[in-house]
């Protein structure tokens, strides 16, 4: 079996996109090259990428030398909300297997949306790779809290957020298919380190994508948690009795001494290293060694992979 998961920068929606002229390609074209050439091909393939890459030259490169290497494959873009985990990370996967029937749940051209349901009357949903182009310009321009470039057409009600965002929040979070965040805490860790200090949280108070334990949703977190606030990843409320609404809405007739007290109020922290090893499906015995800092191990944990989706993938492909 050969594992990939190739440098994402040459495919990130946030980047430049310089697919295969993009140097940090040129080891994945390298085992593209010589994969036709082995004497022994392997019997599976797995690959993992960021969303981006189903609409990437260097994905065109990968199917048809697949293809010519006589594997049955699948694309998917999954993300842990649909094996019921509170976390956001929407991925590219691609499971591959060296036989001459189609895979039972193999649907050509298409990119699947969620886990197949063998012999299911539902269809699968999914993305069609053969008009990607066009997809790729009528996709919804999804706005995050992190964005500033919302449309002007929606009223901002408060924390830079719309009706449209906030309502889907609200479903995300009354989806019952989902556990809360609270299975997934530390509750014998020391928290003063992670609360977010009184300068940034003014700063980025705009830009925060809050959570409480009983939320069913957090935002992806990337290796620049807690160095960045910007798109990096939810920020946990720890005091249940005060309405974020509340605290946001008058914030901006205040000073900044009553700002910082006000948002103070919420007690907002990071997520602990801990915390993410969970919801990314670490064992609970997943610890780190004392020598590697806070920061190191948001890094380490900001490049990593969902282990439950990972472990699903490798049980379908060896079903």
């Amino acid at each position: 079996m050969i594992l990939m998961s190739p440098p994402c920068q040459p495919f990130t929606r946030i980047g430049v996109q310089g697919d295969v002229t993009d140097p940090r390609t040129n080891s994945f074209l390298y085992i593209l090259d010589i994969l036709p050439r082995l004497q022994k091909l392997p019997k599976y393939i797995i690959l993992e990428n960021v969303k981006g890459f189903e609409v990437s030259s260097t994905r065109d490169l990968l199917i048809k030398t697949i293809e010519n290497c006589g594997f049955q494959y699948q694309e998917f873009l999954l993300s842990p909300t649909s094996l019921g985990i509170p976390n956001s990370r929407l991925r590219y996967f691609l499971i591959a297997k060296l036989q001459s029937e189609p895979l039972p749940y193999q649907a050509p051209g298409q990119v699947l949306m969620e886990f197949p349901q063998i012999d299911s009357e539902h269809p699968q949903k999914h993305v069609d790779v053969e008009n990607k182009i066009e997809g790729k310009k009528i996709e919804p321009n999804v706005c995050f809290d992190s964005s500033r470039q919302c449309s002007g057409k929606e009223a901002i009600l408060f924390k830079l957020e719309t009706a449209e965002e906030i309502d889907r929040k609200h479903q995300q979070d009354s989806d019952l298919s989902v556990q809360m965040l609270k299975d997934f805490l530390e509750d014998d860790t020391d928290m003063n380190q992670y609360f977010l200090p009184p300068k940034p949280l003014l700063r980025y108070a705009l830009l925060l994508d809050i959570v409480k334990p009983t939320c069913r949703r957090s935002m992806c977190f990337t290796k620049g948690y807690g160095r960045y606030i910007e798109g990096t990843g939810s920020v946990l409320q720890t005091t249940e009795d005060v309405q974020v609404e509340d605290i946001y809405k008058s914030l901006s007739d205040l000073s900044q001494e009553e700002k910082i007290t006000r948002l103070l109020m919420l007690k907002l922290r990071y997520f602990t290293p801990k915390e993410i090893a969970n919801l990314l499906g670490f064992p609970p015995e997943f610890g780190f060694p004392e020598n590697i800092t806070v920061k190191q191990r948001y890094r380490l944990l900001g490049n990593s992979l969902n282990v439950h989706v990972v472990a699903k993938l490798i049980k379908l492909l060896y079903g």
